[in-house]
Formats: C-alpha cells, structure tokens, sequence
C-alpha cells in the first residue's frame, strides 16, 4: 500500500510541474495516507506525540481474546438454551424454514 500512496504521489509532483492544483493534490494523499492508512499508529509516535496509545497486541494475543470472546459467547448461549428451552426450540424451527 505505501508503494502505491508513494509512486501516485510521485505521478502528482510530476503532473504539478504543469499545474499546480496536482502538488495540492499530492499533498492532500500523503496527508490521508498519514492520518488514516497503515502507518496511522506509528504516524503519531513519529511526530513526537506521546497520546498514542498502546502498542497494538501481538498475533498471539488478539487470538486469545478472540478465543475467550468466543468461549464466552458460547457459554451463555448454552444457558440460555438451558434456562429458555421452549424459545430455543422455537428459534431452531424458525432456523430451519
């Protein structure tokens, strides 16, 4: 992605040698690639900007929060299942239509 964001930018510089709305127009990508791309967390710890918040977890870590969002959705659907059985049934009929 940054390859693309950097030879389009390199395209407008060059087509802004004849008008120079494209230079506007190079700096407005940058500016959005910035702000809102994949550098977005490291952008505002390289300008010096200590309000950047956590490091972003590990592989390792987002899959274990997902494996216990998971386990505890799973474990109160079973519940309901268990404390509701005629409204469990009734979903599963209509499920199945």
């Amino acid at each position: 992605m940054g390859t693309i964001v950097i030879s389009g930018t390199v395209v407008l510089v060059v087509l802004g040698f004849g008008n120079h709305i494209w230079w506007l127009a190079a700096v407005g990508v940058l500016f959005m690639y910035m702000q809102y791309g994949r550098g977005s967390s490291s952008a505002s710890s390289s300008s010096g900007g200590s309000a950047s918040g956590p490091p972003p977890p590990s592989t390792s870590a987002s899959y274990k929060a997902y494996r216990d969002r998971r386990d505890r959705q799973a474990k109160w659907e079973r519940r309901y299942r268990r404390e509701r059985p005629l409204e469990s049934r009734r979903q599963a009929r209509e499920q199945g239509k």
